[in-house]
């Protein structure tokens, strides 16, 4: 029996139609646009309207990597949803999405990794793939960062945007597919970036409330030296388990957390600027879901082709990092 290979099928996102400029941030925080294009590469981001969640992004997203892939939604096996926003607690983002979307066949579950779980749900997809376990696997990557944003910390909220991209994965043809992930994890530097309230070790309750302590919280200076750090070392493994070498990358596509960050990483591995994907100066950081648009866009405009070996790098809470090489 031949072995089956796992790739990518479609890809798809979503993204609020409302703008939220730094104009608009010098107007509520003391900040300015060239304070933060300076330190982060962006100009503006996308929030969500009142009344939506998670999955109103996931769903729509969901449904034009289906139609990318040329399939229909009886024909999805499984949904991993990487979010650290779910509509609720239970049931599961992806239980809802699979609702939405009729996939009266699929099962359905949450994936958290914080920005690192959209390579982590691809990680997954590729082996229920290859296993023989499922022939098409939905994997998205969604959350309004901006519900747990606090608006009134600086040096936080103006990094963030609210998005949902995602990917069909199924057997594609030998020469193609994933070809190696590296997938990893320091649980010690979990207080750099974290959500303090909401769970069983501070349950929600007026004093958490007021202590504000269900907003993201993190340690920029210790983040960043994590970041640059892990995604180097990511991506060279990953290089290294795929057999490739740098030259080999057609494409790169970074998690959008801070243009000084990607910047260091394709300067690291001699990545011309053309061949790095860079949406962060319209969208901010959008945590999972930040790679999958990335890579969607870079499709949908031809930067991206069939043929083309991507990596794809990320860091996030955890304090957690990954890589995937994949020839499209």
């Amino acid at each position: 029996m031949d072995k089956i290979r796992a790739g990518i099928l479609g890809t798809g996102s979503a993204l609020p139609s409302r703008v939220l400029t730094n104009a608009d941030f010098e107007k509520m925080v003391e900040t300015s646009d060239e304070w933060i294009v300076t330190r982060t590469g962006i100009r503006e981001r996308r929030i969500a309207e009142a009344g939506e969640a998670t999955s109103d992004y996931a769903t729509v997203a969901c449904q034009r990597a289906m139609e990318s892939a040329g399939i229909t939604a009886d024909q999805v096996d499984h949904i991993i949803c990487a979010t650290v926003t779910p509509d609720t607690m239970f049931p599961s983002t992806a239980s809802i999405i699979q609702d939405k979307l009729g996939a009266k066949n699929a099962g359905a579950f949450d994936l958290s990794a914080a920005c690192s779980g959209f390579l982590y749900g691809v990680s997954v997809a590729s082996a229920l793939v290859e296993g023989g376990r499922c022939r098409n696997v939905l994997v998205v990557a969604g959350d309004l960062l901006s519900r747990i944003t606090d608006y009134t910390d600086r040096s936080t909220c103006v990094l963030f945007g609210d998005g949902a991209g995602a990917v069909v994965v199924g057997s594609v043809p030998e020469d193609r597919g994933f070809l190696a992930f590296d997938l990893g994890s320091d649980g010690s530097g979990g207080r750099f970036l974290h959500q303090p309230a909401g769970g069983s070790r501070i349950p929600a309750s007026h004093e958490s409330v007021e202590a504000r302590q269900h907003f993201l919280k993190m340690e920029g200076q210790e983040t960043f030296k994590f970041a640059v750090r892990a995604m180097g070392a990511s991506t060279e493994k990953v290089l290294d388990k795929a057999g490739l070498t740098r030259e080999d990358i057609d494409v790169l596509v970074p998690h959008q957390a801070n243009i000084r960050i990607i910047d260091a990483a394709a300067k690291r591995f001699g990545v011309p600027e053309d061949k790095v994907v860079v949406t962060i100066h319209k969208y901010g950081n959008t945590s999972a879901s930040s790679i999958p648009i990335a890579l969607d866009e870079a499709v949908r405009e031809g930067r991206a082709k069939e043929g083309d070996v991507v990596v794809m790098v990320g860091f996030g809470g955890g304090l957690t990092w990954g890589a995937t090489a994949v020839r499209l």
